[in-house]
């Protein structure tokens, strides 16, 4: 299989869990976590040079209507969900046991603004009565890296840009298997561009996240407050990496 980037960094040894990580995504009937369903998941299972090992993909019919606006962005009708999908409470017992199989066997999964999917997927677990995973560790969020080391950098953090700011390849965004797999690749580009100042280890990495989590939602907080988009009261939750 063709590699996806270039050749690594040679003067710095990049850190030890770019060998193999897990990915994970979800596109779901929209984004209240608490409320909303999950359509379709991916996880999977990269090297170190972003080949695809291992990979699952599940479709859902999530037992509600998906609204056209979340249609619209990854595809999946209510008709074409019900029509194919799986019974919603086997597709999340199953993206739950794919995900605490890779967590318990200590891969780092990434997950591009994890407290969105895991929460979510959390919610939905408990939904169903299936054990939910309450404390995934060791997790990587490249959204979060990116931001605590190219914190001033302008323009957008999608998925989408910041995988075209590194250079990472990605076809079909919103598709969950996509996504995850360019998610993976962005966090493998960040270890090699970062590898003098991150972490060695994913579980140190997954520790340093909370607090650099808790930070940026703190500025983030003060900006929108500043411009009038938040109550001198309000505060953004900077919980991570699940709410």
């Amino acid at each position: 299989m063709e590699h996806w980037r270039a050749e690594p960094l040679a003067l710095f040894d990049v850190p030890e869990w770019v060998r193999v990580v897990g990915v994970f995504d979800l596109e779901t009937t929209g984004i209240d976590v608490a409320s909303d369903r999950i359509v379709t998941a991916h996880v999977g299972l990269l090297d170190a040079s972003g080949a695809v090992l291992n990979a699952r993909d599940w479709l859902a019919d999530p037992g509600v209507e998906i609204p056209e606006g979340a249609a619209a962005i990854h595809g999946i009708s209510t008709a074409h969900a019900r029509a194919h999908g799986r019974p919603a409470p086997q597709v999340v017992g199953e993206v739950v046991a794919a995900l605490r199989g890779l967590l318990e066997a200590g891969i780092p999964v990434v997950a591009y603004n994890a407290p969105y999917d895991f929460s979510l997927l959390k919610h939905e677990a408990v939904r169903h009565g299936i054990d939910p995973i309450l404390d995934p560790f060791p997790v990587i969020d490249p959204l979060v890296v990116d931001k605590a080391y190219d914190r001033w950098r302008r323009g957008k953090r999608t998925l989408s840009v910041v995988a075209a700011h590194y250079a990472v390849r990605l076809d079909g965004a919103h598709e969950a298997s996509a996504d995850a797999v360019a998610a993976g690749r962005v966090a493998q580009a960040l270890a090699e561009r970062f590898a003098p100042w991150l972490p060695g280890t994913a579980h140190e990495l997954h520790t340093r996240q909370i607090g650099w989590a808790r930070a940026q939602a703190a500025s983030l907080t003060d900006y929108f407050i500043q411009i009038g988009r938040l109550d001198p009261d309000d505060r953004l939750d900077g919980s991570w990496p699940i709410r």
